[in-house]
């Protein structure tokens, strides 16, 4: 067998039915090996669509996925997708073709040094210079990529090595000897953090996108309903608790719920699982969680006491962890913590104005209509936040979303590869006017293959998040955000790529068509929400401030 039909082989062995990505002169000996192997083979119309694409199937469906590119410009083109993946610990196999190995390093036509520029942002990458190598390193990289953390591995494929000819055995065991995660925690740690939960009196738990990359939702649910502990969520947490449970407090943070931020100040035991303290959630560090000692439970040990220090740390899966809680955890009343915060969501629930056609009126609309196993994509700005403010989101791996990257252009082909991995489920992708410019084209790929997208334009004519600073931070001097000269008609733009298209620009427009949008089944769909510029996302932590320290303001 050649390398090219040893590569399709070796994907066969691990599942792998569907590959997104974008042909290319040294791909080409795999590009002919998968025409007739049986694995779909989704044409998008750029690379960065691909990796996207894959990273929304991986997080909407908890399987890995793999995109594909040819090399140079190609292969640079999958970056961001691959960052995006890294930052949020999603599994996915990237394979990039490279100029013939007598090549490398001669700056010959479309030449990079793909695995130096990716480096820092994959768990592992691989130049293969040997046919022989092949089986053995898509085996390692599959393993890679889906245990311990998770995340992104690239694996860079020379074209005279894809036509080369070898022996063909699949390993059935990977062993690398200095890369052993640990799953199970010390069970003198879990010892003592089960005893200091025991004997808090207000504990606050802040649940991150480990508890829904663990499958451990299940487990989460009986630890905080036994234990009888409040949770807030990451933004990459949502959906692993139903955001409407009692106990649930909505998000942490610069856009969090008022009582999520005060009950952080208050607790006097913040136990994090499966998060890692960034900035957007912490505020200024020094004032987070003052009067708490902390637990924090992750599989990544680097992860652990990184941006704040904690008391009792445990290292391994969120599931297994939570499963060991749940053999030791009693009910505890805690009834004056439990009060406390209910008075506080009482006193401060999210709120905006509700006059004209607002953004959050909107996603509460379509969060009422929608079944609760719906994928919610979104792009990045103040769509992303709108939707994690109002949304209500029931169940895990329904909310697909940038978080530690914040990428714009994210969410649509993430949609796409939500929508075929889940083909029996609604896909909405919630954009900025701004935002599903950045990857507008994969409209045409959305079409081709029949995908009935809804993608719902929060239409302000500017980069509203960016805005939004410039307002409350810069004096009110917009520069470079405003877009109202130069903004196409996007229903017109949908129609031309061959999807449908409408435009609202009040409540009853939109009460009238949102139904029809959303039970569209044969094309995708845009509907242009037209909404006001001066709109913003309240409430507010000021960058680099207390999580106390909220701005108000109803929009």
């Amino acid at each position: 067998m050649n390398g090219a039909q040893i590569m399709v082989e070796c994907l066969k062995q691990e599942g792998i039915d569907i590959i997104f990505g974008y042909p290319g002169g040294v791909l080409l000996p795999l590009c002919d090996q998968l025409y007739d192997s049986g694995i779909k083979f989704v044409l998008v119309r750029h690379e960065q669509g691909a990796a996207h694409a894959v990273d929304g199937f991986a997080r909407s469906s908890g399987k890995i996925g793999v995109c594909m590119a040819t090399s140079g410009p190609g292969a640079t083109n999958l970056v961001t997708g691959i960052a995006t993946a890294y930052m949020d610990s999603i599994p996915m196999i990237a394979i990039t073709a490279q100029v013939a190995t007598n090549l490398i390093g001669s700056d010959a036509f479309q030449e990079v040094d793909i695995t130096g520029i990716t480096r820092p942002i994959t768990k592992h990458n691989y130049l293969i210079k040997d046919v022989a190598d092949i089986a053995r390193t898509v085996k390692e990289a599959f393993y890679i990529a889906r245990s311990g953390r998770p995340g992104p591995v690239l694996i860079d494929l020379p074209v005279d090595i894809q036509r080369a000819e070898s022996e063909f055995e699949y390993p059935d065991k990977v062993d690398i000897r200095s890369y052993k995660p640990v799953y199970e925690g010390h069970p003198l740690q879990i010892e003592r953090a089960c005893r200091m939960i025991k004997e808090s009196k207000k504990p606050l738990l802040l649940a991150g996108g480990g508890i829904i990359g663990a499958n451990a939702s299940e487990e989460l649910k009986k630890f905080v309903e036994t234990a009888n502990i409040p949770t807030t969520f990451t933004l990459m947490g949502l959906g692993s608790l139903p955001i409407e449970h009692p106990l649930s407090l909505g998000m942490l943070g610069m856009h969090g719920t008022k009582y999520a931020n005060y009950a952080v100040i208050e607790c006097d035991l913040l136990i994090a699982i499966g998060c890692r303290f960034d900035d957007r959630i912490t505020g200024k560090i020094e004032d987070f969680a003052p009067n708490a000692r902390i637990i924090h439970i992750d599989i990544d040990p680097t992860s652990i006491s990184k941006n704040i220090v904690v008391d009792v740390p445990i290292v391994g899966n969120a599931k297994d962890i939570l499963e060991q809680f749940n053999e030791k955890i009693t009910f505890v009343p805690r009834k004056e913590w439990i009060t406390k915060i209910k008075e506080w969501k009482e006193k401060y629930p999210l709120s905006y104005k509700k006059n004209g056609l607002k953004p959050q009126y909107i996603i509460e609309k379509i969060s009422a209509l929608l079944p609760e196993d719906a994928i919610i994509c979104t792009e990045v700005g103040q769509n992303q936040m709108w939707t994690a403010q109002y949304y209500k989101f029931k169940k895990p791996r329904t909310f697909i979303t940038s978080g530690g990257l914040g990428t714009m252009g994210f969410g649509f082909p993430a949609a796409i590869g939500a929508q075929f991995a889940n083909p029996g489920k609604v896909v909405v992708d919630i954009a900025g006017d701004g935002s599903i410019q950045m990857n507008i084209q994969e409209l045409a790929t959305a079409v081709y293959h029949r995908l009935p997208i809804k993608i719902i334009v929060l239409n302000n004519f500017c980069l509203g998040m960016v805005r939004q600073w410039q307002e409350l931070f810069y004096n009110k001097r917009y520069a470079y955000t405003c877009t109202e000269n130069a903004q196409p008609d996007f229903a017109k733009l949908a129609e031309a790529y061959g999807a449908i298209g409408y435009k609202v620009v009040s409540v009853e427009e939109f009460d009238g068509i949102i139904s029809k949008v959303l039970e569209e089944k044969d094309k995708p769909v845009i509907l242009d929400c037209r909404i006001d510029p001066e709109e913003k996302v309240f409430p507010m932590v000021p960058a680099g401030a207390a999580l106390d320290q909220i701005l108000e303001g109803i929009a």
